[in-house]
């Protein structure tokens, strides 16, 4: 074990963290009318009339909530405390419970639909932010939002449905983006709402949570992931028959690790187990068909090869956790030498030198794609912010498990 490396990434991954990603969203993110900027060029131009969306401030919720969590920067209280005013005081539904997906850049609600993945994402900022604070009324709208979605999203077959109208009434286009298809369950949806109860449950262990995460974890166990290809799938009927033969790389990395988490959650020594197994064959799978020769992870391929090239800054993210992850669980050096990999290639093609923050993404040949927003509906701080958090934490916990020579 080489802990002078260890050291080296893990001052790399945090400096990154807290000399450009989070101060890049406090600089430039901030609006005029107590929100975010809807969008914001790589050159740092503002489009004042982007529409907003509720993930987006979901996102910086979780992201400088968990920050001040770790470093208990008041800078980051600040932005937490903006974003939880931003998603309780305007996106609410103060009708029908939840939160709206958007509004215009005055403030009128756009689009009123109750996106579930969405609703996740609010739980998950929600949790963060009462843990980390200690105020109850976050806890408290994380429960309401938890109790909506088993109310009216829970599907007979098991797992959740994907989005209804203001009301909680089913409706016929349920795309959570113009790219995805149109089936009643998704891969994308059930990943983040294990997400979300994950966190959840750590601050509210009610049993009624708790079944539904074991629920949750069974569906993604059983329905989502192939144990034998090691990818999950994306899109599926009610019944989970299939709809897509699509891989995305960076959600199976990605799930490795939240999986992993899930079940030990729950607590249960023999789920554990096996989920830690699934997880370290998906990462094996991912390392093996979806990073190319410069360490970066691949958008999306298939039963016939790739099928977008390109490495777009989540993936990448996610593979730094995902590896270590499954370094910590296999102790195989060769997922710790592609958490370095991955990172090195998040330095050379993807950190903003000039600009702040990181690229939405670069071609295969590594040109940046430049007509991507630097912050959009989708682009966000949560997947680098996060992997600042998690990577530095994990680095240091290997490093501290380590024999002394």
């Amino acid at each position: 074990m080489n802990l002078p490396l260890l050291s080296d990434y893990r001052a790399r991954i945090e400096r990154d963290l807290r000399g450009n990603i989070l101060p890049f969203w406090i600089a430039h993110a901030v609006d005029g009318g107590g929100g975010f900027v809807g969008a914001l060029t790589n050159d740092l131009s503002p489009d004042a009339s982007a529409e907003r969306g509720a993930l987006l401030t979901s996102r910086i919720l979780w992201t400088f909530a968990a920050a001040y969590g770790r470093y208990r920067d008041p800078a980051y209280l600040a932005m937490a405390d903006r974003a939880y005013d931003d998603l309780a005081g305007r996106f609410a539904d103060r009708q029908n419970g939840g939160f709206f997906w958007s509004l215009s850049a005055d403030g009128k609600v756009l689009r009123d639909r109750k996106q579930v993945y969405g609703h996740a994402f609010a739980i998950y900022a929600l949790s963060e932010y009462h843990a980390v604070t200690g105020r109850a009324q976050p806890l408290e709208r994380a429960i309401a939002v938890h109790r909506l979605i088993e109310e009216h999203a829970r599907e007979e077959h098991g797992g959740y449905l994907e989005a209804f109208d203001r009301a909680w009434t089913p409706i016929a286009d349920v795309r959570l983006s113009a790219f995805d298809l149109n089936e009643p369950k998704s891969q994308n949806t059930h990943l983040h709402i294990l997400e979300a109860y994950t966190r959840l449950i750590d601050i509210w262990p009610a049993p009624g949570l708790r079944n539904a995460l074991a629920g949750l974890l069974d569906i993604m166990l059983t329905r989502i992931v192939n144990p034998a290809s090691g990818h999950l799938g994306l899109f599926f009927a009610l019944d989970w028959t299939p709809r897509s033969d699509r891989v995305s790389y960076g959600h199976d990395i990605e799930a490795s690790w939240l999986l992993t988490r899930a079940a030990e959650a729950l607590g249960e020594a023999e789920l554990a187990s096996r989920t830690r197994a699934l997880a370290v064959k998906i990462a094996e799978v991912t390392l093996a068909e979806g990073v190319d020769v410069d360490g970066a992870v691949y958008n999306e391929g298939g039963p016939e090869g790739l099928s977008n090239a390109n490495k777009e800054w989540w993936p990448q993210a996610e593979a730094v956790v995902g590896f270590l992850n499954a370094y910590e669980l296999s102790k195989e050096e060769r997922f710790l030498e592609a958490a370095f990999r991955a990172w090195d290639f998040i330095e050379a093609r993807l950190i903003d030198r000039a600009g702040g923050e990181w690229f939405r993404g670069v071609t295969r040949d590594g040109r940046v794609l430049e007509s991507e927003l630097k912050v959009s509906f989708w682009k966000c701080p949560y997947h680098n912010g996060r992997a600042g958090l998690e990577a530095s934490r994990r680095l240091r916990d290997i490093a501290a498990a380590a024999p002394s020579s």
